[in-house]
């Protein structure tokens, strides 16, 4: 028995048919899995561990920024004295008499400064103090 020409062709075509479509439905398959794969089992094995570690990260961020505001804004030591210094013209360190120059508060240190100036105009002044135990001043204020 003797196949016909178009018979051939069409038992090659479906046989190619069939390939194919094997072929389509063995893709579509696997990359379902793998959509299934990455895109729900994993992200559910792991979402919950990664929302712990996040808002463990946010946590700790929260606690070093408290930490780090404590450290940074606790009471400095405020001087308990304040100077007023007199200088000349030529920038030298002088003695007015009959001037205050003691003060224990900045404000009014401040206040007798400025009224020395308006007095005083050709000196200068500046508010010093102990803030620390060194030998050395600190200048607040020059006027």
């Amino acid at each position: 028995m003797m196949i016909s020409r178009y018979e051939f062709q069409f038992s090659f075509l479906s046989h190619s048919v069939s390939k194919i479509a094997m072929t389509i439905a063995a893709v579509l398959t696997f990359s379902h899995i793998v959509v299934q794969l990455f895109g729900q089992t994993i992200p559910d094995i792991f979402w919950p561990v990664f929302k712990d570690i996040g808002a463990s990260f946010i946590l700790i961020a929260a606690f070093a920024f408290a930490i780090a505001w404590f450290l940074k804004a606790r009471p400095h030591n405020k001087p308990k004295h304040y100077a007023v210094i007199v200088f000349d013209i030529d920038g030298k360190e002088t003695i007015l008499p009959g001037l205050r120059t003691d003060f224990r508060n900045h404000d009014v240190a401040w206040s007798f400064m400025k009224q020395y100036k308006e007095s005083y105009p050709f000196n200068n002044f500046a508010l010093v103090s102990d803030v620390k135990k060194d030998r050395k001043k600190v200048m607040f204020r020059y006027i």
